[in-house]
C-alpha cells in the first residue's frame, strides 16, 4: 500500500518523540511505501487533490537507556513528483497546529480525494469541526466547569467563584499560552488583554485541577478505543505537564473512570470519522480532543513495550483492503 504524510518539514520532526515519525516508520517495516508533503504543496486540478510528493525512507530509532535514539542523518527523500493524491491509499494530516488559514484551506483540499479509493486520518470534515479545546464542551458529564469567552467581567467572575483556573488560547499546542490565574492577580487586566486581543477573540477558562500536579493523562484512541496512554507529570515550578514544556513522561494505566469517558466520545469521534485521536484527562476530566497531530506513541511504546505505530498502521491496512 501507499501512505503519504502531510507533515511540517521533515527536517524539523523529531524522530525520538514524533508520531508522524513512528507511523511512517511502522510503515515501512510492514512493506508500504511511504511519501510526504506539506500544506503549501497541495493543490486541486481538474477537481482532483494533487500535491507534490517525494518518497521517504526512515532508519528507526533504537531504545537506548530508556529512551530512543536515533541517527543524525535518520532519513533520506527521493525526487518530488506532482500526482493525485488519490493514487494513494492513505492519506494522513498530520501537520501540527496552529488550525490557521492556511491548514483549513490544505482540509477544503482534502475534500477533493476521492474517499471510494483514499482513506484521510483524520477526515478533513472531522478535523474542521473539532476544534481542539472547544470540541471537549459537548461531553458535559466528563469536562471540569469551563466556559468560553472574551468578556473580561465573565471571567472574572468565573474566576471569582472558582477560586483559581486555568487560561487556554483556542488555537493553541503543546501548551502553549496557557496560564494560571487567580482572584486578585494583579496582572488579571492585561493576561486578559493579551489573551483576548483586547476583547476580540475568545478564550477558554477551566476550574483549576489540583490534581495536575500528579499529571495529565494523554489517552490515545483508534476508532475510539483507548489503545495506550502516557502520564504527563509537570516539572520544577512549571504547573504543564505537556512534554514539550519540561513535562515528565511516566507510565500509567487507564482507570475505569476514564474508560467510560473514551466510551462517552468513541460514537461522536467515529461519526465524524476522527479515527486517530488523542484525549487529555486530569483527575478523572476531559480537558480536551487532540485531532490533528496527537503525539504519545513513542513515549507509551517506550514505557510499555509496546508498537502502537504498526497496530495503527495494520488496523487502516485491514481496513483498505
Amino acid at each position: 500500500m501507499k501512505f503519504a504524510f502531510i507533515i511540517d518539514p521533515i527536517h524539523r520532526l523529531d524522530p525520538t518523540h514524533d508520531t508522524s515519525v513512528a507511523f511512517m516508520e511502522a510503515a515501512q517495516e510492514l512493506g508500504h511505501e511511504v511519501w510526504i508533503t506539506q500544506l503549501d504543496r497541495l493543490s486541486v486540478v481538474r477537481g482532483r487533490a494533487w500535491a507534490w510528493l517525494e518518497p521517504v525512507t526512515v532508519i528507526p530509532v533504537t531504545l537506548g537507556e530508556n529512551r530512543w535514539v536515533a541517527i543524525a542523518q535518520w532519513y533520506s527523500v527521493g525526487e518530488a513528483l506532482f500526482r493525485p493524491l488519490d493514487d494513494m491509499d492513505v492519506v494522513f494530516m498530520r501537520k501540527d497546529p496552529p488550525v490557521d488559514d492556511a491548514y483549513l484551506y490544505a482540509t477544503y483540499i482534502l475534500d477533493y480525494v476521492d474517499q471510494a479509493k483514499t482513506r484521510v486520518v483524520n477526515s478533513a470534515s472531522g478535523i474542521r469541526a473539532a476544534n481542539e479545546k472547544m470540541y471537549a464542551l459537548q461531553f458535559t458529564d466528563a469536562i471540569p466547569d469551563t466556559i468560553v469567552t472574551q468578556d473580561k467581567q465573565v471571567i472574572r467572575q468565573f474566576l471569582d467563584r472558582k477560586g483559581a483556573a486555568v487560561l487556554k488560547p483556542l488555537n493553541g499546542k503543546a501548551g502553549e499560552g496557557i496560564l494560571f490565574l487567580q482572584p486578585g492577580d494583579r496582572n488579571f487586566n492585561s493576561l486578559i488583554e493579551i489573551s483576548t486581543q483586547q476583547g476580540k477573540v475568545p478564550i477558554m477558562v477551566q476550574t483549576y485541577l489540583p490534581e495536575a500536579k500528579e499529571g495529565d493523562k494523554r489517552i490515545i484512541l483508534l476508532d475510539g478505543t483507548p489503545i495506550g496512554a502516557v502520564n504527563r507529570i509537570p516539572t520544577g515550578n512549571e504547573f504543564r505537564g505537556n512534554m514539550a514544556v519540561g513535562g515528565r513522561s511516566a507510565q500509567t494505566e487507564i482507570s475505569d473512570r476514564e474508560r467510560a469517558i473514551c466510551a462517552m466520545v468513541a460514537p461522536t469521534l467515529q461519526q465524524a470519522h476522527l479515527m486517530f485521536v488523542g484525549i487529555d484527562v486530569i483527575g478523572g476530566y476531559l480537558t480536551e480532543v487532540n485531532v490533528t497531530s496527537p503525539t504519545g506513541v513513542r513515549e507509551v511504546d517506550r514505557l510499555d513495550g509496546t508498537k502502537l505505530g504498526q497496530q495503527v498502521i495494520r488496523w487502516i491496512a485491514d481496513q483498505e483492503s
